[in-house]
């Protein structure tokens, strides 16, 4: 019942729509700030995560610390670049109602890394927010972008497969 008035009540996507421009310009400022700034370095938060997975109760789980150590350390240079500019296109999406499920999504992403790396802050309400959304699924962006890109890109696709299922007449 409640699945079905999020992704179907023009009221709650008027609801949906205030969630959304919310968690997009917060999202969109954390990410703006990190840009302009110049001089984001991921690098010290990672090693702070993973000294929180030691101890007797360990903020960070094992698999996840093995992660930071194996990967996002040694590749922090692509960390320094796609979480500034992840935090501000996701936030941009939102914002602008496109590809809403989506950019959600990846936001939501961004919140549970954070959270798996110790690190509480805003990032539980923006997943209760973000899951909102996601689950509103296209009522969403009803007040956005996706009112009219959603429907094109169907339409591309139904007329891709359309001549690919169909036999070319000569």
């Amino acid at each position: 019942m409640v699945i079905k008035f999020l992704r179907e009540h023009l009221y709650a996507s008027y609801g949906l729509t205030v969630l959304r421009l919310y968690l997009g310009w917060t999202w969109l400022q954390a990410g703006w700030g990190k840009i302009a700034g110049g001089s984001f370095d991921a690098s010290g938060f990672l090693k702070v995560a993973l000294k929180k997975a030691s101890g007797d109760h360990p903020a960070v789980q094992g698999w996840w610390a093995d992660f930071i150590h194996g990967f996002a350390l040694p590749n922090v240079g692509i960390f320094n670049v796609l979480v500034p500019w992840g935090e501000f296109l996701a936030g941009l999406g939102l914002i602008l109602g496109v590809f809403t499920t989506f950019t959600v999504l990846m936001g939501l992403s961004m919140n549970f890394s954070y959270l798996l790396s110790g690190t509480t802050s805003t990032n539980p309400q923006m997943i209760l927010m973000g899951l909102f959304i996601l689950v509103a699924g296209l009522n969403a962006g009803k007040f956005g972008l996706d009112r009219w890109v959603v429907p094109f890109v169907r339409k591309q696709l139904f007329k891709k497969e359309e001549q690919e299922i169909l036999p070319q007449s000569a």
